[in-house]
């Protein structure tokens, strides 16, 4: 076993190192007698963003069979979003939560200060608005850290962009980058896809996903009544505005396409979508209450995705793939568990089923994502998922665009579109104007076949 001493080892290649013996290791308990432990082979991790997104992937990123892991800094905006985070980490894996108060950062700029508790080698969790990714992804490559960003990773076609100029100096350095779209490390779906892929259902010919489900987040919201801040009341409230998610689209279907994408292995190249406004009541956010998008593969062959937030309606959030021979149920009732099967023929019932996956208790896909990044760093294997995130994200928002235009848009001219949603978020304070400015307690909406050159 290599020695680990001070006289030299970096730290990625202690960790590389300590990785040959991570998964049989007992050290997950091991206190660091100081937040930079160079001879240590425990990863720190800090959380940009405390929500219950952040929260639970600190929680998994903490679980993870590859460790040991710690938690070290936290930042928010939100004083009382961090606090509860803090807490329900603390109460759940006691001390491989060491964040005292001098490590809790509630600021603007406080990703600055929690990456700076971290040494190259380290992970950023970076679970805010996607509208500051590319922030915030920007200065933990100049840190040298890992990292792991929740989905969507932007928005529109400057940030897909500039997240994916990022990336080109990420690989340059070597980074581990995990991307949150966590069927992609489901065991039973990647059967799935390889069955598929083997031509048990022949050539995919059709490809079906629904999120049908009542409001979800913060997709609805009245007008701000609050002591906050236009600014903060938008942040808090992100699902509603596109300028701060990419609004219920981009943050809510993104999963459900994706993983239609991986099972034809390819993404759309054009979108053209319908979807409406309807008994509003007084929300005021930006979203529709349903979207209908058909999706165009370089082949011809189509995906039609569709969501709906509405109350009293038929339910249903699931993927379907339909081939030559027969189809495949991709998942069922949300992301996990996913229970793929194979059928004869396109009806879906007992007699036609030929394959199912096996296994009553499929693993958590939430917790095989940090898996898979926690070992990649240990063993230093190439690891990037953020051009196939941002690619993701950005066949997501043309179907939004396309929606809320009423236009067919490409994906080349959603890429290269210069309507950017969150000018300036790179600068903002607390004592910033939004984004977004409301008039008379309003915001600006879509108007399909009205605004067609952009989204409001």
């Amino acid at each position: 076993m290599t020695k680990f001493t001070r006289r030299g080892l970096t730290r990625r290649e202690v960790i590389k190192e300590s990785g040959k013996v991570a998964a049989a290791s007992t050290l997950a308990g091991v206190a660091l007698p100081q937040v930079h432990a160079a001879e240590n082979n425990t990863i720190q991790l800090a959380l940009v963003g405390c929500g219950g997104r952040g929260t639970g992937a600190a929680g998994d990123a903490l679980s993870t069979r590859f460790g040991p892991t710690k938690l070290v800094a936290m930042a928010d905006v939100f004083q009382d979003k961090l606090d509860s985070s803090y807490r329900r980490l603390s109460k759940s894996f006691g001390d491989k939560v060491d964040v005292p108060k001098s490590r809790q950062f509630i600021s603007f700029e406080g990703y600055k200060q929690a990456m700076d508790c971290l040494k190259p080698g380290d992970v950023v969790i970076l679970t805010t608005p996607p509208a500051f990714r590319w922030v915030h992804y920007a200065y933990a490559i100049e840190k040298g850290l890992n990292v792991f960003m929740e989905k969507p990773v932007s928005v529109d076609g400057p940030s897909t962009r500039r997240l994916l100029a990022l990336n080109k100096e990420a690989k340059k350095k070597n980074l581990k980058v995990g991307v949150g779209l966590m069927c992609r490390h489901c065991v039973a779906r990647k059967e799935l896809y390889q069955r598929i892929a083997d031509g048990a259902i022949g050539d995919i010919i059709l490809l079906r996903a629904y999120r049908l489900v009542g409001p979800t987040g913060s997709a609805f919201v009245t007008a701000n009544n609050t002591k906050m801040s236009e600014l903060m009341y938008q942040i808090r409230n992100f699902h509603a505005f596109l300028w701060a998610s990419g609004g219920a689209v981009s943050d809510f279907l993104i999963h459900n396409i994706d993983e239609c994408c991986w099972m034809k292995d390819a993404f759309p190249i054009r979108a053209k979508a319908s979807g409406g406004r309807h008994y509003r009541k007084n929300y005021v956010d930006q979203n529709f209450d349903t979207y209908s998008i058909e999706y165009t593969f370089p082949d011809g062959t189509k995906m039609d995705v569709h969501g709906r937030c509405m109350i009293g309606c038929h339910g249903e959030f699931a993927s379907y793939a339909h081939g030559t021979k027969g189809a495949a149920v991709i998942s069922t009732s949300a992301h996990s568990p996913a229970r793929c099967r194979i059928y004869k023929g396109h009806n879906f019932d007992k007699d036609n089923l030929i394959w199912k996956y096996p296994h009553r208790n499929e693993p958590s896909p939430y917790r095989l994502e940090w898996d898979d990044l926690i070992q990649a760093i240990r063993e230093d294997k190439t690891y990037n998922e953020v051009d196939r995130g941002a690619e993701a994200s950005l066949v997501t928002a043309m179907g939004r665009m396309a929606a809320h235009t009423g236009r067919i848009v490409t994906r080349d001219q959603m890429l290269n579109h210069e309507h950017e949603l969150g000018v300036g978020v790179d600068k903002l304070t607390f004592e910033s104007p939004a984004p977004l400015q409301a008039v008379n307690g309003k915001y600006p909406v879509p108007q399909p076949g009205i605004i067609t050159n952009r989204e409001f």
